[in-house]
């Protein structure tokens, strides 16, 4: 590895394919003269004796105060496609990367995969907090996984010898384990492709498919071989619980899979017919998002006709519009939304919705503050780009991203000021009004140091043991609910 030579053509390939898609699709619009001297620093991160000069006429690499190597910079070309600007900027990378290659140990010995590692780390450091790259074996796992889970319950993996792929693992409530199939099987082939020894990952991506749709494997059964035939199901998930709670429903979401709007609805309207409750209590708190549609169906669960949220980026087709329209299943029932400062993604869109559409007060302290939509971009290597391409803005048109949620009641500094906040809340004083007023009123872009200000008002923290007792009572009085709103 320490004497391999600079596999440059590869290189081309990686680069080129993730600075075209970043060119077209990130949320911030960048240059291939940034790409270039922001990839350029990646090696910096490897080798910290290369430095990087930048004039608006040339990008030199150094060494120390030797001149490894000297390019003009890339003239913009608003004509020019991405897939042709992003690839130039590669090919003139790789050039300073062949030289670099040559002149640095450090790099030699580090080898490619770092050195793509480290330039996209890099690059996607100006632009955002949550791109990142993934290398070939963290993509394949993550392919594996996806696979298993939400199509035929079963994970394959080359064998130690001979053709096809072993089922390695089985999920005990998946398609593959009702039909008979056991850890060791042998997998010959999918849907009549057959497979070689190194083959997993060709088998992953063969038995990926839509929920309902059959696949076809050839196995080994003793010393013959037949075919059996699966349907791929929906992944169970993490599912939700519903607890009665004297006169209140509260359901707690830990994340959201395919199936979580399902499983709300279901426990609502099961809710309402046994016993109906005096008010609903959604626990959100801890929850680190999943699937953007389900936090979209579960507010259309207890909201009539409007926007749920809506995503913007500059790539076309990242701005859509999510909407509610069935009528509300909880029939109004009084709503509480628990978070607290591991809400994030999907679960703080949900919270943030309800309480902008003023159908939930908020409990609890702020969130995260994840409010950037990622897309996935595989590369020639087999890695992927989890690229920022869309942010978030809630119905009143305020900006997710860094702020995150502010609660109606804020738990943040303890039980007794929390106690203190609902009796405030009771006699229609509104302790957080004027910070949620103000959060309402954002646009983007948000200063940092707003966004500073806002969240130290309530700042992100833990769940209390107080916080269902809490929400219970709140949502017991009127006037305390209709002072919580945001408005």
């Amino acid at each position: 590895m320490r004497n391999a030579p600079y596999p440059r053509e590869e290189m081309r390939l990686v680069l080129g394919a993730g600075f075209a898609a970043i060119l077209e699709r990130h949320l911030e619009a960048a240059t291939p003269a940034d790409l270039l001297a922001w990839g350029m620093a990646g090696m910096a991160g490897i080798d910290p004796a290369l430095r990087v000069a930048r004039t608006t006429r040339d990008i030199t690499l150094l060494t120390g105060d030797r001149r490894i190597l000297a390019r003009p910079v890339p003239a913009p070309d608003p004509r020019e496609a991405p897939a042709v600007a992003g690839g130039a900027a590669a090919d003139t990378l790789t050039l300073f990367q062949q030289a670099a290659w040559a002149a640095s140990p450090p790099l030699r010995s580090a080898g490619a995969p770092r050195l793509i590692a480290e330039t996209f780390e890099a690059v996607f450091g100006h632009l955002d907090p949550f791109s990142r790259y993934v290398t070939p074996d963290e993509a394949q796992a993550a392919r594996e996984r996806r696979t298993g889970e939400a199509g035929l319950g079963l994970r394959l993996a080359p064998p130690r010898s001979g053709a096809g792929t072993i089922i390695v693992a089985l999920n005990p409530e998946g398609p593959a384990a009702a039909a008979g199939l056991r850890v060791g099987t042998r997998v010959f082939a999918i849907d009549g492709v057959a497979l070689r020894g190194r083959d997993a990952g060709v088998a992953a991506g063969l038995l990926e498919g839509p929920a309902g749709t059959p696949v076809t494997l050839l196995i080994e059964a003793g010393r013959s071989r037949r075919e059996v035939t699966l349907i791929r199901s929906l992944p169970i998930g993490s599912p939700v619980v519903a607890e009665r709670i004297e006169d209140t429903l509260v359901l707690r979401i830990p994340s959201f899979t395919a199936q979580t709007e399902r499983q709300v609805s279901a426990a609502v309207l099961t809710g309402l017919a046994e016993r109906p409750p005096r008010a609903i209590v959604l626990d959100l708190r801890g929850n680190r998002g999943g699937l953007l549609a389900q936090a979209a169906a579960v507010a259309d669960v207890f909201m009539g006709d409007g926007e749920a949220f809506r995503t913007v980026g500059r790539h076309p087709d990242a701005s859509r519009i999510y909407a509610t329209g069935r009528p509300d299943l909880s029939e109004g029932l009084p709503l509480v939304v628990l978070v607290d400062g591991r809400t994030a993604s999907s679960a703080e869109i949900l919270a943030a919705s309800l309480g902008d559409r003023g159908r939930a007060v908020v409990l609890g302290t702020g969130t995260t503050g994840k409010g950037l939509v990622q897309l996935v971009v595989p590369l020639p290597d087999g890695g992927e780009l989890l690229m920022s391409w869309s942010r978030l803005v809630m119905p009143a048109g305020w900006p997710l991203q860094g702020v995150g949620v502010l609660p109606g009641l804020c738990t943040a500094a303890g039980p007794e000021a929390a106690a203190q906040g609902l009796a405030a809340l009771r006699t229609g004083s509104r302790p957080m009004g004027a910070a949620q007023a103000r959060q309402r009123a954002l646009r983007h872009p948000v200063p940092l140091a707003e966004t500073e200000a806002l969240r130290a008002l309530c700042p992100a923290g833990d769940p209390r043991e107080g916080d269902v007792p809490l929400a219970r009572a709140l949502a017991a009085d009127p006037a305390a609910m209709a002072a919580g709103l945001a408005r």
